[in-house]
């Protein structure tokens, strides 16, 4: 039995956590810490487990083997590295920090002290996506040459009794968030091209204050990767009735995905017709189940060190092309996170 504590409850998803915690028959909810005591206290008592209000507390108590960790974005790297020097294996929501080089410290930490990190990127386990990546590796579509994959909500959009929309407005705060909503939703779509046309060599992007929110809340970015394709990422805060879509296209056919729905044109599969697939690979373990299985020895998960780090550089890129209206280099913000 995994014996955890959850830390924070400041992202939207930390309910989803406990309850797969509470749904995992190898998981044990013992205790809650939160930067904000009155918040930790509530959710401990719905937990039905003891609140601790100093973090080195829960860190260093023996019956605690791993944690899961939903802080804000910016204390990621702060308490990630604490329960790494404590011994205990991490969950993380993404991102898992705000810059390459705190993600490259955060894994030296990690792998110094034997322990297993997982961070959240859920779509890479759908069968959808598994369907995308057997497409590209089998040839269906000829050489890829183009991607798009837009992901946006209305969030931030004004709803009655939440003027500032359905999402907490914490996370209109940069201090805490280090972006909006190209770091948060633009997860996403980043993690998942990055699969399907691989590493980018530059990025071009434009954050927009739609609201005046104070972070991005309307992102478009656009990448040329070292294969020669041409990618387009899309999400936002701001958005009505706005449906997932993930857009492939080569030199011999097409796939489109909008929400689970997948239709492929192949020249060498359909003979140049549409089709419907109705055999989609079986999806894999959710990133906490992998996890728990990669802490029971069973088996090493399909969520990588590279898809973290390269998530929190894509985030980088855009932000810096944005803010300086230029096309970034990814090796040259490769070679600053490693420099001094």
């Amino acid at each position: 039995m995994l014996n955890v504590a959850m830390l924070s409850r400041w992202h939207v998803h930390a309910d989803d956590y406990a309850k797969e915690a509470l749904n995992n028959e190898s998981i044990s909810i013992k205790a809650v810490w939160d930067e904000e005591e009155e918040r930790g206290m509530k959710w401990a008592e719905e937990l039905g487990v003891p609140f601790e209000a100093n973090l080195d507390s829960v860190l260093k108590r023996s019956d605690i083997d791993a944690v899961i960790v939903s802080t804000p974005t910016t204390m990621h790297k702060e308490v990630i590295m604490a329960a790494a020097g404590y011994g205990k294996h991490i969950f993380s929501e993404k991102v898992l920090a705000v810059s390459l080089r705190d993600c490259e410290e955060i894994f030296e930490s990690v792998e110094k002290a034997n322990v297993k990190l997982m961070v959240s990127l859920p779509r890479l386990s759908a069968d959808y996506f598994l369907y995308a990546e057997q497409a590209v590796e089998k040839g269906w579509l000829g050489r890829l040459t183009s991607i798009r994959c837009r992901l946006a909500h209305d969030g931030a959009i004004s709803i009655p009794g939440k003027p500032s929309g359905w999402l907490p407005s914490h996370f209109f705060s940069e201090e805490q968030c280090g972006g909006g909503a190209l770091i948060d939703l633009g997860a996403h779509p980043i993690y998942l091209t990055y699969r399907l046309a691989g590493s980018a060599v530059s990025v071009s992007a434009k954050l927009l204050h739609t609201l005046g929110l104070g972070v991005d809340d309307n992102a478009a970015v656009t990448v040329e990767y070292e294969s020669g394709a041409l990618g387009i990422i899309e999400t936002g805060f701001v958005s009505a009735a706005s449906p997932f879509q993930l857009e492939l296209y080569g030199t011999d056919g097409a796939l489109l995905i909008e929400d689970n729905k997948v239709r492929m044109n192949s020249a060498s599969l359909t003979q140049g017709e549409w089709i419907t697939p109705d055999d989609l690979p079986k999806p894999l373990p959710m990133p906490m189940e992998q996890w728990v299985m990669d802490i029971e020895g069973k088996k090493s998960p399909a969520i990588t060190k590279d898809d973290v780090l390269n998530l929190t550089l894509m985030n980088e890129a855009a932000a810096r092309s944005s803010k300086e209206a230029r096309a970034v280099s990814v090796q040259e913000l490769k070679e600053g996170a490693h420099q001094g």
